[in-house]
């Protein structure tokens, strides 16, 4: 009989694929045939020919699942499904009858099955599906993933168990997650306090880590919607600092930090030769970790042409550095399949952090 875990959150950014990859990492050490699902899809791409949630899609390749893909993410929120939906157009128990159908046959070829919810408890629901309605129908035990803290998480966890426990699923585990480590044991003492009542066990994930947490090359490509240039070795390159480049050449450069994403004006010919001829000198690689050339000014030929043997990597855009600079910082980073640094680390310290024996058990 297949395993089920339906790992839910207090919101979004909670950091539900992070633990979702923790768990399979884990999880294929005590069994078999480990299976993942997202059965709400509300970010879709195309995979192998198919409309696929990201998450799903990254799972199915990650983890070479590609034979399970039409069933990884059976139900996907394209452009005009819902009004589709409200306006009648669709059976109501189309949902869950695709969600419902497609969990029944990875169960069957897997020993232990993890389902990732999308959003809080009440993403879903104007298809007549959340998140506590579908783990509810798959009989799945949920494990709620939160932020860190103490009072926030409390009142988002008093927040989401109510809609759960009305929809008749059984919350079993929360894992705060993302805290800060000199607060991690003050913060998990209090929480436990606070829910052991309920019996429900707690327990903690990651403690917050900039590479998790902060966006690649790549992303801020995807975000931005334009190509990325340059060395293509580079785009999984994680970004820690975001940067503007509005003072003198020779300060900017000073100032760099750890691995910083530099957004410079078209017109700034002198910052964007002097960047790109330091690209290939290892002490300024590590700091500089590639451009975002912005605005609607053209670059000189011949600063293009540098710009360009340099094999610096970067994002040519049209909006002002003001507005990128404010479209990244609203920016949160999400796990890719390129996204090799990142997901290497949650192999290597998901049993550091993670108790899946603790986890497994809750599951009986």
């Amino acid at each position: 009989m297949c395993r089920k875990i339906f790992i839910g959150a207090t919101g979004q950014h909670c950091g539900k694929t992070t633990i979702s990859l923790s768990l399979m990492s884990l999880a294929r050490r005590k069994y078999a045939r480990v299976g993942f699902m997202k059965p709400i899809g509300p970010k879709c791409i195309e995979y192998l020919g198919l409309t696929m949630d990201k998450d799903a899609a990254m799972f199915a390749s990650v983890f070479g699942m590609q034979q399970y893909a039409p069933l990884m993410s059976p139900l996907t929120l394209t452009p005009g499904f819902t009004r589709r939906f409200l306006d009648g157009q669709l059976d109501a128990a189309t949902p869950a009858r695709a969600i419902q159908n497609a969990c029944r046959e990875l169960e069957q070829h897997h020993d232990f099955l993890i389902i990732e919810g999308a959003g809080h408890g009440g993403v879903g629901s104007v298809v007549g599906m959340n998140n506590a309605q579908v783990a509810a129908m798959l009989e799945a035990p949920v494990l709620m993933v939160t932020g860190g803290g103490i009072g926030n998480v409390i009142d988002a966890v008093e927040l989401n168990l109510a809609l759960y426990e009305r929809e008749g699923s059984s919350v079993r585990i929360i894992m705060p997650n993302k805290l800060l480590p000199e607060k991690r044991e003050y913060s998990m003492a209090y929480l436990t306090r606070a829910f052991q009542r309920d019996g429900l066990l707690v327990t903690g994930a990651f403690d917050y880590s900039r590479t998790l947490a902060d966006p690649t090359l790549q992303h801020v490509a995807d975000l931005l919607e334009l190509p990325l240039h340059g060395d293509p070795a580079d785009r999984s390159r994680i970004c820690h600092t975001i940067q503007l480049g509005a003072a003198s050449s020779q300060k900017v450069i000073d100032s760099l930090e750890d691995s910083t994403l530099l957004i410079v004006t078209s017109s700034r010919d002198e910052l964007i030769v002097t960047a790109s001829s330091l690209h290939h000198i290892p002490e300024f690689r590590t700091r500089l970790a590639g451009l975002i050339v912005a605005g609607h000014a053209p670059m000189s030929n011949i600063t293009e042409r540098i710009l360009v043997d340099s094999n610096i990597p970067y994002i040519r855009i049209q909006e002002t550095t003001s507005e990128v600079y404010y479209r990244l910082r609203e920016h949160v980073s999400k796990i890719g399949p390129d996204d090799t640094e990142k997901i290497e680390l949650i192999h290597a310290i998901a049993e550091k952090y993670l108790n899946f024996d603790a986890i497994d058990a809750m599951l009986d």
